[in-house]
Parts: structure tokens; sequence; C-alpha cells
């Protein structure tokens, strides 16, 4: 069942929506049925997700945000605290891991989104106030 659905404004709401979980195109149903398991179609919208390839890249954007934040706090804590190898390693590793792993589903929801709001892997181009016949052109 289709029902009307604002469509989002801009990539950066799309965006916004998938980092959240949400589905990127009408922002109110949910975009994952398990942790990295996107829902086949949307409860809401239709909108069918099958067409995804996020891959191995939210794992890559996990890492790398997780580097980021992390470098900083390494720095400092082997700087300014007198703290063991050992003591860094029991706050540094699991704090990473706990980043990593908790980025991983927004990571997964963005790439998701910026794939469909391009129009990427067989996904319709959308658009606010677009008709249907423009959206096939």
């Amino acid at each position: 069942m289709t029902t009307a659905v604002i469509l989002p404004a801009s990539g950066w709401t799309a965006i916004s929506r998938g980092l959240r979980g949400r589905c990127p195109r009408c922002g109110e149903a949910r975009l994952f049925g398990r942790f990295l398991k996107p829902i086949p179609r949307c409860v809401r919208c239709d909108q069918d997700w099958t067409h995804q390839q996020a891959d191995d890249f939210p794992a890559y954007v996990s890492i790398f945000v997780t580097g980021h934040l992390m470098a900083p706090l390494i720095i400092a804590l082997a700087r300014d605290a007198d703290l063991s190898v050992s003591a860094m390693v029991a706050i540094v590793l699991p704090l990473a891991i706990l980043l990593m792993i908790g980025l991983l589903q927004p990571a997964k929801g963005v790439i998701i989104a910026v794939q469909w709001w391009f129009g990427m892997h067989g996904f319709q181009k959308e658009r606010p106030g677009q008709s249907p016949d423009d959206a096939e052109a």
C-alpha cells in the first residue's frame, strides 16, 4: 500500500535519515531489519531497498572515522597521562572496538541513502515536485 510520501528536500536530509537508520525516502520506517541487514522494501513508502550495494564500504568508513576520533585521544593519553602500556591498551582497545561497531549501521544507512539519492545501482532518482514522467527520463 503506497501512500503520499514527502521526499527529502535535499541529499543532506536523505543522508540524515539514513544516519538515523530510517528510510531515506520517507524518513518514517526503519531501514534495517537486523543490525546490518536492510529491509527488502519500506513498509511506509514501498521503496525497494534490494538495489543497495554498500558492500564493505561501511566498514572502511567506520574504521576511518574511528581512527580520526581515536588518534587525538591516544596522543593525549600518551603525552599527558602517566599510564602503562597495558593501561593504554585497556582504555583504547575497547573504546576503538565500540566505536567501530557503533558506527557500522549509521555508515551503512548513509551509504544506502547516497546511493538512493543519486539513483545509483538501479535506484530511481527522485526529487520533490518531480512528476512520475520526469523520473523515468
